[in-house]
């Protein structure tokens, strides 16, 4: 299958110099490296022209973000199989065979994620993806290995192929065919759980989504933007509650939004405790775009006919916040 491996850069030469000697070197086979551009201003593709002439290079006109960056830059590239993969990721030896097996055995597997470590600490499992994603009953993400900010170590327990609910942005490879079929990511995210709406949206039309633990990768995590930025809170509690509302079954979504509004602003008043009140005010701001783009948004689920059933364990908040249970195998 013809696989190409497709980077996002803006402004990241630091971390194309780091990490893209190993995407090119573990890259091999029917595959092709791009570095997709969002309108970078440093000389970052001029040093992948200097140093990498294996690398193609697409440039986008703007910088729209991730949905927006990957939806332009797909538009250019011919490929069976598009591995999106983010600037600050290490591959290993071997990363790309076991998924393109699953690919070529499993005709009805859309997407799939790898096993993702924590570069700064390659014992354990890394935020963004770990074992494969799932969301709970109140559209609160969570993963095997990492629940809300606990990280599990990695002894072996995710080394399996199983179907999940959501995989990764970081490292995120779909059939160029469903990619297209689903009219990409929805621009409306800008950045941040776009990848879940993806994966919501292609098994609402009757795809799978797996994780493929024998393959493996290290993600840097918070790169290109840190977990303290109140522009990464805005865009975590808006998009959550624009993929409920897309989403989330009929009978459930009026009760299910209702409540999270209310865990929104319990999570504003502890960032208020926590002397945090710039992020007390983005979570605020998230909500006033949700209002804003309510109608749109209504609009958009209307248009998806079939809305999957998404729950496996009911409140992840409940269980960890108040149980006190960090490890996935032990929630209920």
């Amino acid at each position: 299958m013809k696989t190409a491996v497709v980077i996002l850069n803006w402004n990241g030469k630091q971390l194309l110099e780091q990490f893209l000697p190993s995407i090119v070197n573990y890259s091999d086979g029917d595959t092709e490296v791009y570095v997709a551009d969002n309108a970078s201003t440093d000389d970052s593709i001029a040093f992948v022209k200097a140093n990498f002439p294996s690398v193609k290079i697409v440039i986008n006109q703007e910088n729209g973000g991730y949905a927006k960056g990957y939806n332009d830059a797909l538009q250019h590239i011919d490929a069976d199989i598009y591995c999106l993969i983010n600037s600050d990721i290490e591959v290993t030896p071997n990363w790309l065979p076991p998924i393109i097996e699953v690919f070529e055995n499993e005709s009805n597997t859309a997407i799939i994620q790898p096993k993702l470590l924590d570069f700064k600490d390659k014992e354990k499992f890394e935020y963004a993806g770990a074992g494969g994603g799932f969301v709970d009953y109140f559209g609160y993400p969570y993963c095997r290995g990492r629940v809300f900010n606990y990280l599990e170590k990695d002894n072996g327990q995710f080394d399996d192929i199983t179907q999940i609910f959501w995989a990764s942005g970081a490292c995120f490879f779909i059939r160029s065919e469903v990619f297209h079929k689903l009219n990409g990511f929805d621009e409306h995210y800008f950045a941040h759980q776009e990848e879940i709406d993806l994966c919501w949206r292609s098994q609402n039309e009757g795809y799978d989504v797996k994780y493929v633990g024998t393959s493996t990768v290290y993600h840097v995590g918070g790169a290109t933007l840190q977990e303290s930025n109140p522009r990464k809170t805005f865009l975590n509690f808006r998009n959550s509650l624009f993929t409920i509302l897309k989403n989330v079954p009929r009978k459930h979504v009026i009760l299910v939004i209702f409540i999270r509004l209310i865990l929104d602003g319990i999570a504003g008043l502890k960032f208020a405790v926590e002397l945090r009140p710039v992020h007390t005010w983005s979570v605020l701001k998230a909500h006033l775009s949700f209002y804003k783009n309510l109608r749109k948004f209504i609009k958009k689920r209307r248009q998806i006919q079939r809305k999957l059933s998404y729950s496996v364990h009911t409140s992840v908040v409940w269980q960890h916040f108040v149980l006190g249970k960090t490890e996935f195998k032990k929630l209920q």
